[in-house]
């Protein structure tokens, strides 16, 4: 039998035995279950309140726009024409590649922490890696606009020199655009990413590795075979709530971004993200339309958040049903 039979997963362990309301209880136990399942409601009534006021919100530049506003690319204030489509761009550009520059780095320093650290090196640097999520996006923009953003232009010159006839790297090397803005965004979701994988990987059981090891698997083959493939669908939730945090950042990508309204396929060019444009216009909406229009741009952010959390449920939920037919084929 080979190590990679063994793999289970974390979300298709046995869930623990609910407790129920029933006649046996006592009257301060049916007190405390309606008290929490209130609590629960009122997470999910104001969920719902939430897309019910936007909605009302932005009606007006709904009935003006239509499903139009999706793919316009006009923004202007002085004329009422608005379009969402440069800004939904660079929101998901911004956090597709923060994703792609973060994900490798994040689990590789989760795995190097739950399998491989010393004591004496793990907790201060978990530490270390914890206190960065702590630290306020006003001074990571900051940090990014005067460190970051003159380190990365040399970078960007010698990629224009080298590859410029590439769309990708196209335009001058001014620094502030999509890529300073992915930058900034890979370090703000590092943290989150890094420490919800640590903890997905602690909870692997001992036996998943001494079953690797019985059967003569070396320490890396042991985390690929046994490790990751039972705590995939933790590792997939963690990813997802990164982007989710990606997505919905706001003033350290209006900093560096440069909030350009347009759409260019350049890493160096200027863009916008849903979250920026509306932090950055919304005390200068001098009309209801422009004002409807705004929160029309945090509407269509709730709903690309709202998918992309949907998606990943029914992600992590395959691949239990996945884990659970290995189980039961092996």
């Amino acid at each position: 039998m080979a190590a990679s039979d063994y793999p289970a997963q974390v979300g298709t362990t046995t869930a623990p035995t609910r407790l129920r309301a029933g006649p046996r209880l006592l009257d301060g136990d049916r007190l405390f279950h309606a008290l929490v399942g209130l609590l629960a409601a009122l997470v999910v009534a104001f969920a719902a309140l939430l897309a019910v006021y936007l909605v009302k919100d932005a009606l007006p530049a709904f009935e003006r726009f239509g499903a139009a506003f999706l793919w316009q690319q006009t923004w202007n204030p002085v004329t009422l024409q608005f379009g969402a489509l440069p800004a939904i761009y660079g929101t998901l550009a911004t956090s597709l590649l923060a994703m792609l520059l973060a994900v490798p780095v994040g689990v590789g320093a989760a795995i190097y922490l739950a399998e491989f650290a010393p004591p004496w090196v793990e907790k201060p640097l978990s530490f270390l890696i914890e206190l960065l999520a702590a630290i306020p996006s006003v001074v990571i923009g900051l940090w990014g606009l005067f460190v970051l953003v003159p380190a990365i232009r040399p970078v960007q010159q010698w990629l224009g020199q080298h590859l410029g006839w590439l769309p990708l790297f196209s335009g001058p090397p001014i620094g502030i655009g999509v890529f300073a803005a992915g930058l900034v965004l890979a370090i703000m979701v590092l943290p989150i990413l890094t420490a919800i994988v640590r903890e997905v990987l602690w909870a692997v059981p001992t036996h998943q590795r001494e079953a690797a090891l019985a059967l003569g698997a070396t320490p890396w083959e042991v985390v690929t075979t046994a490790v990751l493939p039972y705590g995939r669908s933790g590792i997939v939730g963690a990813v997802i709530l990164a982007l989710g945090r990606a997505l919905g950042e706001t003033l350290a990508v209006t900093m560096v971004i440069g909030n350009a309204y347009r759409i260019d396929p350049s890493l160096f060019a200027q863009a916008t993200t849903l979250a920026s444009k509306i932090a950055s216009e919304f005390r200068e909406a001098d009309s209801a339309v422009f004002l409807a229009a705004l929160i029309y741009l945090a509407l269509v952010l709730f709903a690309i958040t709202l998918l992309v959390n949907l998606v990943a449920r029914l992600l992590v939920l395959r691949l239990s049903v996945r884990a659970v037919g290995q189980q039961g084929g092996g």
